[in-house]
């Protein structure tokens, strides 16, 4: 293999990991504080995908001269509506399964569909997809022989700027430390003052909020149709499990080490016997630490 295909393939994995980095890192928050296995997160990501999308129909509409920096409004966009939206889901629906695992999935397993045929009504079965700026077009040569695609370098710069910003808020604020500490020791957390159905109702719309970003990257390098949240939900599960459930460090670790196996193997073989080859090494991993790489001690 030479030097340029070696570097392309580490680049193409670290695209990869970029979009399953931030599927996986709100699924994380949910699943290893609530331990809420929420099957209907990729419609939250479908969800930030539309919204791109009609923000960038109504700059069109309005302001067509200001395309160019329309997804500077489009993600804060996705975020805030994907996040009100978590934020009211976990207070009508989610909050009445706590505790019960099975009808966890199933329930949000059915919202799934719901919101997927709902999508279909309001915006079609068709594809859609969104103009990238000038700006994002084209690729950067930095040697002869090797195109970096613009917009899978701002995708790769967004996430580590969403990571760092996630790190922060959960080790160096206050809202942080009441997520861990509940996250930890949820009795305890309560009986020295801290509402955790609070905590709960804030966390899972964060992780909603993250899905929702996930979503404005996605229409950066596909189309959007009412089943695109299912094409990562399962990645983002796998990458979740492998690298802990309830440690943000190995879900950063599994998506790299995930993307680039992935990536790797797609080179030398089919696309389909890379995933299935990823998921028997993703076994035999977990048959030997079953709570994942990297998984944190709780207290009990």
């Amino acid at each position: 293999m030479s030097l340029e295909i070696a570097f392309m393939q580490l680049f193409n994995g670290v695209s990869l990991f970029t979009i399953l980095l931030l599927m996986a890192l709100g699924l994380a928050i949910v699943f290893g504080l609530m331990g809420v296995i929420n099957m209907a997160h990729g419609e939250l990501m479908a969800l930030g995908a539309y919204v791109t999308y009609l923000t960038a129909l109504a700059f069109q509409a309005v302001a067509p001269g200001a395309m160019e920096i329309y997804l500077f409004v489009a993600i804060p966009m996705a975020f805030g509506v994907t996040f009100l939206f978590g934020y009211v889901l976990e207070k009508g629906f989610i909050c009445w399964f706590y505790n019960r695992p099975l009808d966890t999935l199933l329930a949000t397993w059915g919202l799934s569909l719901i919101l997927q045929q709902a999508y279909r009504s309001i915006f079609g079965a068709q594809e859609v997809s969104v103009p990238l700026p000038t700006w994002l077009t084209g690729a950067w040569e930095p040697v002869d022989g090797i195109q970096l695609p613009l917009n899978r370098i701002f995708i790769i710069g967004l996430t580590i700027v969403v990571a760092v910003s996630v790190y922060l808020l959960l080790y160096r604020t206050r809202w942080g430390l009441r997520m861990r500490a509940v996250t930890q020791n949820r009795a305890m957390s309560a009986a020295v003052g801290i509402d955790t159905k609070k905590v709960d109702a804030r966390t899972f719309a964060l992780g909603s909020g993250l899905a929702g970003i996930a979503g404005a990257v996605f229409t950066m390098v596909g189309s959007t149709n009412p089943g695109t949240g299912q094409l990562y939900i399962v990645d983002s599960f796998i990458v979740v499990v492998f690298g802990g459930v309830q440690s943000l460090i190995g879900t950063v670790m599994s998506a790299f080490a995930i993307a680039q196996t992935q990536t790797s193997l797609e080179y030398l073989l089919s696309g389909s016997l890379a995933k299935a080859t990823i998921l028997l090494l993703v076994i035999v991993v977990l048959y030997f630490r079953p709570n994942g790489l990297f998984a944190v001690k709780q207290r009990s």
